[in-house]
């Protein structure tokens, strides 16, 4: 499976470390997702609702099958959140753009979930989606 049949094939997205504070990439990643059709969630531990986005304290709080997990957070921090992805098991641990944690991600990934580390999905997504489209598969992640 390529990228581009992946984000095609998906319909929720749960963006980990989703803020409300202006500028941040979180925010307008989660609003371009929701804005292009996707069912997307948050998981924060203190706010709420972000732009008519329901944001959820934690992972396991999240109802319904999550396809890929989007996370915004320092690369330092993953294993934090590393069991929650394994007790939810969505299709993706995706680590965005920066983000990349090789010894955490290992037991995700040993469990079958795909993980994509260091890539934007907003990139990947308007690439798939581009006029000019060539093939992209997993192996230049």
């Amino acid at each position: 499976m390529n990228l581009c049949d992946l984000l095609k094939d998906s319909k929720h997205i749960c963006v980990v470390g989703i803020s409300d504070k202006p500028g941040r990439d979180s925010g307008r990643i989660a609003l371009m997702l929701k804005n292009e059709g996707y069912h997307v969630t948050g998981v924060h531990p203190t706010l709420r609702e972000f732009a008519g986005i329901k944001v959820y304290p934690s992972l396991h709080d999240v109802p319904g099958d999550i396809d890929i997990v989007d996370v915004f957070m320092n690369s330092k921090r993953i294993p934090e959140i590393i069991d929650d992805v394994l007790a939810v098991k969505p299709k993706v641990l995706w680590l965005q753009l920066g983000i990349r944690n090789e010894e955490a991600v290992a037991p995700v990934q040993e469990a079958g979930i795909i993980t994509i580390q260091d890539l934007c999905i907003a990139i990947e997504y308007r690439y798939c989606n581009s006029a000019q489209k060539q093939v992209t598969s997993f192996d230049r992640i």
